[in-house]
Parts: structure tokens; C-alpha cells; sequence
């Protein structure tokens, strides 16, 4: 019986998807989460909820594409606001420096060099405002999580799929999330 909505067994106890997520975010990325949320529920929804009623108001429902694509545009976003809603209130938005700045903690720009000599400036965010352009890393990635408490100089061994990689953190800087 093998169909689309079948999957793989996995075991709930090693599967990395059932790990509890923290939910720490930083105060640029709960404003961020917020002005999302704001768009959609000001301007998205009102948007889709016309385009809707326009295209329910021309007759046949069932073969009428606009009002179809429109609907389920409309339920993603209401879906969409549903989870921002939920997850906002969830957050714990980090909104000072911490006691020791010359340590890794959360909202650092943590700057790497492997053992080949070269350089990579890492931010640890929350799981929330993770980018793989930027280089934001997620506090509960295997890399921050071994760097968390760590001090300039220090060496920091990460488990990879390749190999094991070791870093040594050549700065730690923090921006006050105030200004």
C-alpha cells in the first residue's frame, strides 16, 4: 500500500525533528516575527478576503480557478497568522547583553578559524531567525551548541558528518540590541 500520505517509521526517541526546541529569539527578530504578523493581518488577509468574494460573487465555484487559487491562498495565510500568533506568545525575546561579553552566549557573532587557516563569522540566534546567507546559526545547532560558554582562544571540536572539525574562536562580539 504504498500512496502519498505514507512515510517512513521513525523512532520518536532518536528522531531530531521530536528535540525540544529552545525558544529564545532576539529583539530584532521578535520585531521582525511581528511586522510579519501585522502585514498579514492587515494587508494580506483584508486583501484575499476581497478577492475572494469578487471571484464567489461571478457564480460556479467549482470551476471557477480564481476563486479557488484565491481560497487557498486566503487559508495559507490564515494558517500563516495562526502560527505567528502562537509562537509569539511562546518566545522569550533576549533583550540585553549578557553579564560576560568576552564568552559565547546567545546573540554573539562568534568569528572561526579551522585548521586550514580560514576565517567564518557565525551568529548564534534563535531557531526562529536562522539564516544561511548571513550566517545566523540556530542556538540548538551542534556548532553553537559546543561553542555556548566558550572564551576567546579557545578551541571548540564539532562533530560533522565528514569528520570531526575544530575551530578556534578568534573574536566574540556582541551588538546592543538597545540602540
Amino acid at each position: 500500500m504504498k500512496g502519498r500520505n505514507m512515510t517512513r517509521w521513525r523512532d520518536p526517541a532518536k528522531d531530531p525533528r521530536q528535540e525540544p526546541k529552545s525558544n529564545l529569539i532576539t529583539l530584532e527578530g521578535a520585531e521582525r516575527l511581528r511586522g510579519i504578523l501585522d502585514h498579514l493581518s492587515r494587508v494580506k488577509r483584508p486583501a484575499l478576503s476581497a478577492k475572494v468574494g469578487e471571484a464567489a460573487a461571478l457564480g460556479d465555484r467549482s470551476e471557477n480557478a480564481d476563486y479557488t487559487y484565491n481560497k487557498k491562498e486566503l487559508n495559507r495565510v490564515i494558517a500563516r497568522i495562526r502560527y505567528l500568533t502562537k509562537r509569539l506568545d511562546e518566545l522569550q525575546v533576549v533583550d540585553r547583553l549578557p553579564a560576560a561579553t568576552d564568552k559565547v552566549y546567545f546573540g554573539a557573532f562568534v568569528t572561526l578559524e579551522d585548521e586550514e587557516g580560514e576565517e567564518m563569522r557565525i551568529r548564534i540566534v534563535g531557531h526562529d531567525e536562522t539564516d544561511t546567507v548571513k550566517r545566523w546559526i540556530s542556538v540548538d545547532a551542534p556548532l553553537a551548541k559546543a561553542l555556548l560558554g566558550k572564551a576567546l582562544d579557545d578551541d571548540v571540536t564539532v562533530k560533522a558528518p565528514a569528520g570531526d572539525t575544530t575551530y578556534v574562536i578568534t573574536d566574540i562580539a556582541y551588538r546592543d540590541p538597545q540602540q
